[in-house]
């Protein structure tokens, strides 16, 4: 049983020795380790607070640029829609344009036809005149072959001249 219960002395001089061990970590060991941990903390700190305001940075950054995307995104609707635009109008324009340069070339084309159609009419005119009084003048010298013959006839016409 002795073992079990230690001796006075021992237990004194084991506490004297725990003592001193105690008092020289505490004043050479506990301090530089305490001011070590606590600089490892701060650290930490710093490094967390770092990362929050970063953290917010980059949420504030997300949403400028999701505002950006949706403008970038409307200006281009508004883009395409403008050309859009532009290009009903340009469009709408040149028909325009080509229904009235056909309204003037059909105009002009009609104008030269009633010219060239008055034109063709008197020529004609003119051909059946000089073919009538061709084949006039044909039958009359063959049926007038005489002077007695023409000169009956000559007073018939002077006669239905006076009475028109």
């Amino acid at each position: 049983m002795e073992l079990l219960q230690p001796d006075l002395g021992l237990f004194v001089w084991t506490l004297i020795a725990f003592i001193a061990v105690f008092l020289i970590l505490r004043k050479y060991a506990w301090g530089p380790i305490l001011a070590s941990l606590g600089e490892r903390e701060k650290g930490i700190a710093d490094s967390i607070a770092s990362a929050e305001r970063i953290k917010a940075e980059m949420a504030t950054m997300q949403s400028e640029h999701q505002k950006l995307m949706v403008q970038a995104r409307e200006e281009r609707t508004q883009m395409l829609n403008e050309a859009k635009d532009l290009k009903d109008k340009i469009v709408n324009e040149a028909k325009d344009q080509a229904k009235n340069e056909a309204s003037k070339i059909i105009t002009e084309a009609r104008v030269q036809i009633d010219h060239m159609k008055m034109a063709a009419m008197t020529e004609v005119k003119n051909e059946v005149a000089s073919l009538a009084l061709a084949v006039a003048e044909k039958v009359l010298r063959k049926n007038l072959s005489s002077d007695a013959e023409q000169s009956n006839y000559a007073k018939m016409l002077a006669e239905e001249v006076s009475l028109n």
